[in-house]
Formats: structure tokens, C-alpha cells, sequence
């Protein structure tokens, strides 16, 4: 059976049902800011994030290690409540600020408005449980039904992400499935509430090429069936060429770009997102230079760099007159689509074009 061969109840009465007024986005980020007080200083893991996500869009988040792709998220998710994090900002979901909602509110919407899929699924289940009893309290926690009836729903949506022999699979360990197996029981989790936003963290990491192609149609397929937002977060372009409609590169914890998909990869402003692009594998033509890795190490988020905080690496500072290493870059307002540069618009349109575009 596949994802989108069965239509749910929601989807044969109709579009599901939503509260925000038409034309505002489902999900507003603004001046998000994710700091953990350490020992040796202060970590500014995110560090003034904006963005917005219409309800059945898809954004992609690319960016390294440490870029504060998963901080942001876990943010949406509430799941800095009770550590020592300093977050500020506001991120507005359905018109509801989530970080001035009480405990109980989130509680309420976590798992059955917004889900995630986390990078890990073997170490986000729990190992002592089977998976069909993890799936079924996540249904429970928004459901007043039986264990009867949440069984049902539970083998239901593992036979809809694509478990063989779901009715026997529900009652197998964390241990006893594969890895591509594991994430479609996360998916399966995180959807079985019929969930408005999809946050997927790393949904291919760890797995074969084939299992990732079907890993990513099963996304889509669910998408369109359900209506949902979808976050999808990765190091991997390809992963968000396939997946995203909007694309944000994040660099030391701040978005330095900002656009559609076609923006990013044909006409991409930011030197970093050059960087990336002329470090990914081509697989429709000849390459007949290496790939070229970006130099240098990410940015310490204690200590970052004064000025623009990709200047220690950046091979064009030179372009910018030194305006690079004196103040932090506001997004250019001059250019097709927002970036955080201080190079000048046309200038970084001849730099692409002479430079980076012939070796993509």
C-alpha cells in the first residue's frame, strides 16, 4: 500500500480544518535566540533566526555541524523548557507565541499539532517498549480510546508508511527493526496524530541511498495527503532540492540566506552557500576539477568572529573593503532575495558568475 493510495478520513471530508487567518503563516519565527550559559562562556547557538512557513509548504534548513539547524527546531519543540537555555524572541505558531504558552498548552500541542522525527530513531525509541506500544501513547496522550482502538490506529499508519506485515511488526522492539524501518515507525509516530507542522531532523542520515529516496517520497506522499508543514533539516542539498520549496542557509548560529529553491541553487548571493554548492557531487555531468571543501573550521559560538561571522573563511572579504571584519552584515536589501554579505550585490553577481558558477 502506498502513502498516498488510501485517503485518511480528514482528506475524504475535505481540507482539515485550521484556525489561522488566510494569507498569515502557519509558523513565524522572529529574532529567535538560543543561548546555554557554560563554564567557559556563553554559546550562542542560534542567534537571531527569522523565517516564515505557509501551512503545506515545505522549508529546508541546510547549514553545517553546529550551524544551530537542531537548536532552532527543538526550540519550536519546547524542549528547552527546564535546562539552563536563555532563549528570546518569539515563534509564533497558529497565532500562539510557544515560548509564553504555559507547560500544559505546549503539552497539548506537541505531538498532536507539531511532531518531529529525530535524527537518531535508535535512540529516540525507547528500547525497553515496542514500537507499537511507543506509537499507541503517543496517540492515547491526544485520544481518549482504547488500547483496542489505538492498536488499530498504530498497525493502520505503520501498514501506511510502509512496514510489511504491520500487524505483527507493532509488536516488535526498536532492536528487531533496520534502520529504514526505524524511521518509518518515527514517521508513522510523529503523523499519527494528523499533525499541521512535521519537523524531520535529519531524516536520512545513516541511510542507504535507496532506503533515503523512499524515505523522502514517503515525506512527500504524507504531505500531500495530510496537508501538513514540513521542517526538514539536513546537511545534504540534494535532500532539500528534492524536498523544499524555500531554502535557509544557516551559518554560526544566524540565517545568511534566505530564498526558493531556484534562488539557492542557480543564483545563490551568500559566499557560504557557494561554499556548499562547489562541495556537493554532481551526478549529471562530468566534473573535471576535485570537489573544493570549504576552508577552515566553523565559527566558535562562544568567541565568534567580529564583523560578518563567516569572515575567517571567506576567500572575497577583500571585495567588501574590510567591511566584513569591523560589523556583523544586516540582510541586503538590494538583493533579489535576503542575505547577510557585505559585498555588494553586483559585485557578488560577478563573482558567481566569473568565479564560482563555471566550477559548480
Amino acid at each position: 500500500m502506498t502513502p498516498s493510495s488510501t485517503p485518511s478520513a480528514a482528506t475524504a471530508a475535505g481540507a482539515r480544518p485550521t484556525h489561522h487567518t488566510v494569507g498569515e503563516p502557519l509558523l513565524s519565527v522572529r529574532d529567535l535566540k538560543v543561548h546555554f550559559p557554560t563554564d567557559d562562556g556563553l554559546v550562542k547557538s542560534v542567534d537571531g533566526l527569522s523565517y516564515d512557513l505557509a501551512q503545506g509548504g515545505t522549508i529546508g534548513i541546510v547549514g553545517e555541524s553546529g550551524s544551530g539547524k537542531s537548536v532552532s527546531s527543538q526550540a519550536i519543540m519546547g524542549l528547552h523548557r527546564g535546562t539552563r537555555a536563555q532563549l528570546s524572541g518569539e515563534i509564533i505558531f497558529d497565532g500562539k507565541d510557544l515560548l509564553t504558552i504555559g507547560d500544559e498548552e505546549l503539552r497539548q500541542l506537541r505531538g498532536r499539532d507539531i511532531a518531529m522525527v529525530f535524527q537518531d530513531p535508535l535512540s529516540a525509541l525507547h528500547p525497553y517498549y515496542t514500537v507499537g506500544n511507543q506509537i499507541m501513547e503517543a496517540y492515547r496522550v491526544h485520544h481518549d480510546v482504547s488500547k483496542k482502538a489505538a492498536r488499530t490506529r498504530t498497525v493502520e499508519m505503520l501498514d501506511r508508511v510502509g512496514i510489511p506485515n504491520a500487524s505483527a511488526r507493532v509488536d516488535q522492539y526498536p532492536h528487531e527493526f533496520s534502520g529504514g524501518m526505524r524511521q518509518r515507525a518515527m514517521i508513522a509516530m510523529a503523523l499519527i496524530n494528523d499533525p499541521r507542522l512535521i519537523i524531520a531532523d535529519e531524516p536520512t542520515t545513516a541511510l542507504d541511498v535507496t532506503v533515503q529516496a523512499q524515505i523522502l517520497d514517503l515525506l512527500r506522499g504524507l504531505q500531500t495527503e495530510f496537508g501538513s508543514s514540513i521542517i526538514i533539516i539536513t546537511h545534504d542539498l540534494g535532500v532539500v532540492a528534492e524536498m523544499a520549496e524555500q531554502i535557509l542557509v544557516m551559518y554560526g548560529g544566524r540565517a545568511v540566506e534566505r530564498g526558493s529553491v531556484d534562488d539557492i541553487f542557480y543564483a545563490p548571493e551568500h559566499p557560504y552557500a557557494w561554499g556548499l554548492l562547489s562541495s556537493m557531487p554532481r551526478m549529471d555531468r562530468v566534473r573535471e576539477e576535485r570537489l573544493r571543501p570549504i576552508a577552515g573550521n566553523p565559527p566558535s559560538l562562544i568567541n565568534p568572529p567580529a564583523g560578518c561571522v563567516f569572515n575567517p573563511r571567506c576567500p572575497y572579504v577583500d571585495e567588501a573593503r574590510l567591511g566584513c571584519v569591523s560589523k556583523p552584515p544586516a540582510f541586503d536589501e538590494s538583493s533579489p532575495h535576503p542575505v547577510r554579505c557585505h559585498i555588494p550585490h553586483e559585485t557578488r553577481r560577478e563573482i558567481f558568475q566569473t568565479k564560482v558558477k563555471p566550477t559548480l
